[in-house]
């Protein structure tokens, strides 16, 4: 995991750009989605992390995002998991 807050925009970028980022995450909501979300981007910056892969952000107990990834979000809803 790694926290918005702890690093600079332009270090984002190049965590991105590297792959070492692919997942962000709402620290307060415990709910996690796709960098280009609209949802997610309106993450204020102190309760952003970022996840390298989809099994780190379900590990930490993170839940999909309903806006994209709304077939993961139905299936986490009904019980029925991943």
């Amino acid at each position: 995991m790694i926290m918005h807050a702890d690093y600079s925009d332009t270090d984002v970028r190049i965590l991105i750009r590297s792959g070492r980022i692919r997942w962000a995450g709402n620290l307060r909501d415990k709910i996690y989605g796709r960098l280009s979300c609209r949802s997610g981007k309106r993450i204020k910056r102190e309760n952003r992390i970022f996840f390298e892969s989809e099994e780190e952000a379900i590990l930490a107990g993170f839940r999909p995002c309903g806006h994209c990834m709304r077939l993961h979000y139905l299936r986490w809803r009904s019980g029925r998991g991943l």
